[in-house]
């Protein structure tokens, strides 16, 4: 099992930035994709970003391509989540999450606790 804290959230205003960082122990996390979801109040939680185990493959929503990139440090046992170019709509709680193998994709292991990001307008 692999414990994840994620962090980094915080109130910003619309058009800022904001860098979320998931930090990972326990089993061998660097074996494993790594996915950033979303979850705003009263609406399903949805996908972000995601980034396989060696950082050579991402993926992103729609919502946010452009304006996010996700990059994680193996060395470091983290994975982050860099939002520009905030909009209010990308108020929500992140989650990060691993995936089962260390391609994107698949079933989702486990999850971190969540940070709040609010943007306003």
């Amino acid at each position: 099992q692999v414990q994840l804290v994620e962090s980094g959230g915080g109130l910003v205003q619309a058009g800022g930035s904001l860098r979320l960082s998931c930090a990972a122990s326990g089993r061998t996390f660097r074996e494993y994709a790594v996915g950033w979801f979303r979850q705003a109040p009263g609406k399903d939680r949805d996908f972000v970003a995601a980034i396989s185990w060696s950082g050579g493959a991402t993926l992103y929503a729609d919502s946010v391509k452009g304006r996010t990139t996700i990059s994680r440090d193996n060395t470091k046992n983290t994975v982050y989540l860099q939002m520009n170019s905030l909009k209010p709509e990308d108020t929500a709680v992140y989650y990060c999450a691993t995936y089962a193998g260390g391609e994107i994709g698949g079933p989702l292991i486990d999850w971190g606790q969540g940070t709040q990001v609010t943007v306003s307008s």
